[in-house]
């Protein structure tokens, strides 16, 4: 097929689904590719089959990017094996806490930040997020503008993003052209791309772990993940494993944490009576007289309700890294060639007509039970399948919340209005990326009271 466009697949291939179900196939030369729209078939394949389809499909851009030092772009293998162990080791629910006091810190920074400049939210949901996932993993403290380690990240995603879609560069599909020399018809675009990408992948890959070495050969070093790591490492292989486990962190909460904390902006502002339901609750279970904490996170289920709907409503990756097929197999009377690519569609599974009514709809109040419980739907599908399921997961969810749940204290959320006094339209853009981010948009952030805006600046002024 030659009609694949490069942005915004996953609306195509949701389209795509209303007409030929819940696995949509489609070939690019010789390379195959099955794009599951259905979260029943994902997990049937997935996770029940795992053993066949917890690998990755080669894409030769991947390497020559530098981009293969990411865990999650590896192929299923020994050294995804170890990358794996690591990254549970320091990311399990029961490790999580170890690093509360520090997402508490950096959010509570936001909300100052808030307070002194809201009309560029977007810029500091971003710093948050960054300063989170760098202190965690490097004990690094994030510059406030233009950070090194920060800036190396969001650019090198950029450029991950174009080079991995189906169709972008022809090399992903016929792998020998890499080798041909630059000058080589059809080659320049692609090879100039890698060229200029890779600094960045090798900077982001080493850069911050050689800054904790350092640090750690003074003495000077913070308690944060790679030095933890490093303080056990024992050779030379296990030490490129640290600097890739770090860097895919690194990398991806650098991304995927401020995207739904940026739609989480955006549906309040425009979804006023959802803030005011939370703002209700908050008041009841945490009074106003402090900040919520992690402590009070399973006695609001509305505000995870937000959660959910945030990741459901605009999905982080609405197309999932692929799955690759190890040995051909047949599901359903479907035959799944060896070497397929799966394509999990987030976006259709998101939609689905029989489990969301409605699904266009920002509606937190599709996540309880009649009796008022939150129900079993925890949208674990935005962070992938089975044995590819994102080990951040867990991090980067309390990150979301923690976020979520102290703006909603604090501050109101609303459109813009004109000279004459009219709502402002909202911008509903998002990008066309493999992470998806809604595009700069305006609103207005106002503090909730005197009372919230001291105790902002209190936190500041009296935190350890």
């Amino acid at each position: 097929m030659t009609d694949i466009p490069v942005n915004n697949q996953w609306f195509l291939f949701n389209e795509w689904s209303k007409v030929y179900g819940d696995l949509t196939y489609f070939r690019i030369l010789h390379q195959h590719f099955i794009v599951v729209n259905k979260l029943e078939v994902a997990i049937e394949l997935f996770e029940k089959r795992s053993n066949n389809y917890s690998s990755r499909p080669h894409a030769a851009m991947v390497d020559l990017m530098g981009w293969d030092f990411n865990s999650a772009l590896k192929p299923y293998g020994t050294v995804w094996r170890n990358h794996r162990r690591l990254l549970h080791q320091y990311l399990k629910p029961e490790v999580i806490p170890n690093y509360q006091a520090t997402q508490e810190k950096k959010v509570h920074d936001m909300l100052l930040q808030l307070l002194e400049s809201p009309s560029n939210f977007m810029s500091h949901i971003r710093h948050a997020s960054g300063a989170i996932i760098m202190a965690t993993m490097y004990g690094h403290d994030v510059q406030a503008k233009d950070d090194h380690f920060v800036m190396i990240a969001e650019k090198a995603m950029e450029r991950l993003t174009y080079g991995l879609f189906p169709g972008t560069f022809l090399v992903n599909t016929i792998s020998a052209l890499r080798y041909l020399p630059r000058w080589f018809p059809g080659c320049a675009e692609f090879k100039n791309y890698a060229r200029d990408t890779r600094p960045l992948t090798d900077q982001m890959k080493n850069d911050p772990v050689q800054a904790v070495q350092r640090k750690m050969g003074t003495g000077d070093e913070r308690r944060c993940v790679a030095a933890d790591m490093l303080e056990n490492c024992r050779s030379e292989n296990e030490l490129e494993d640290i600097k890739c486990v770090c860097a895919t962190m690194y990398a991806g909460g650098a991304d995927t944490s401020p995207a739904s904390i940026q739609s989480f902006f955006y549906a309040m502002a425009n979804n006023y009576q959802v803030q005011i339901k939370a703002q209700e609750e908050i008041d009841r279970v945490v009074g106003r007289d402090r900040l919520p904490t992690f402590e009070d996170r399973f006695s609001m289920p509305y505000a995870e309700a937000i959660v959910r709907e945030v990741l459901r409503w605009r999905s982080i990756t609405p197309l999932a890294i692929p799955h690759t097929a190890t040995e051909a197999d047949i599901y359903e009377g479907y035959y799944i060639p060896q070497g397929t690519a799966l394509i999990a569609n987030i976006w259709s599974m998101s939609r689905d007509p029989a489990k969301y009514d409605d699904p266009e709809t920002f509606n937190p109040s599709r996540f309880f039970n009649p009796d008022g419980t939150l129900n079993d739907d925890d949208v674990a599908y935005e962070f992938g399948f089975g044995r590819r399921i994102c080990p951040a997961r867990h991090l980067a969810r309390a990150t979301v919340w923690l976020t979520i749940i102290n703006v909603l204290a604090t501050f109101d959320i609303r459109k813009k209005k004109d000279a004459a006094g009219n709502d402002i339209p909202v911008n509903q853009a998002y990008t066309q990326s493999l992470v998806s981010h809604p595009m700069p948009f305006e609103c207005a952030i106002t503090p909730r009271s005197d009372a919230a805006t001291a105790l902002v600046r209190d936190a500041i002024a009296h935190r350890d």
